[in-house]
């Protein structure tokens, strides 16, 4: 893509208040080390990386654990979302279908939240999906917990790469890539 037509097209979308949103994030670490706040700003990159520029999936990769990581915060409403923009709507509605689902106080088990993502999820659900996992991979390099590791490369096998090429090659190959060396790793471990 053009970097003159990278720049309008990323000129016309405002971040800022999604952001703000996300800073909630900050306090709340990772496995990896770390906050979820620069994990959202990572996925961010990883989308920018790839030249998507729709604001809809932009704005929702910053604030798309806000809902699992921060639900409590007075902030985190349908309504504060939907308010901040004329995306906000949309933003919700994307952020929404990358949460994992509560149902009767039974939380939808990974294996089910990943294929449905996948497999019925919409377009930019998958994109994001992806750079989310991408984001999450890299950072698996600094776990310790080997078992942790273990079960992450297993999802991921099963879960997402049997579905990623359908929504973007290259993010399938940067997948694959990084499960093969954390697995390589993995055997190296004594």
């Amino acid at each position: 893509m053009d970097l003159g037509i990278l720049e309008r097209e990323l000129a016309q979308i405002t971040l800022a208040p999604y952001i703000v949103k996300a800073m909630t994030l900050i306090d709340v670490p990772r496995k990896a080390g770390s906050n979820m706040f620069r994990h959202q700003m990572v996925t961010l990159a990883i989308l920018l990386d790839y030249k998507f520029t729709d604001p809809v999936l932009l704005k929702a990769s910053v604030i798309h654990d806000l809902f699992e990581s921060a639900a409590d915060a007075p902030w985190v409403t349908r309504e504060s979302i939907a308010s901040i923009d004329a995306d906000g709507p949309a933003v919700y509605e994307l952020v929404q279908e990358v949460t994992i689902r509560m149902t009767g106080g039974v939380r939808e088990s990974k294996a089910e939240y990943l294929r449905r993502v996948m497999l019925s999820g919409s377009e930019k659900a998958r994109q994001l999906k992806l750079a989310d996992r991408i984001s999450n991979l890299v950072s698996l390099g600094f776990v310790n917990d080997m078992q942790f590791v273990e079960r992450y490369l297993k999802e991921t096998r099963e879960h997402i790469l049997p579905y990623a090429a359908a929504t973007s090659v290259d993010m399938h190959r940067e997948l694959s890539d990084l499960v093969s060396d954390r697995e390589y790793r993995l055997l190296q471990v004594p």
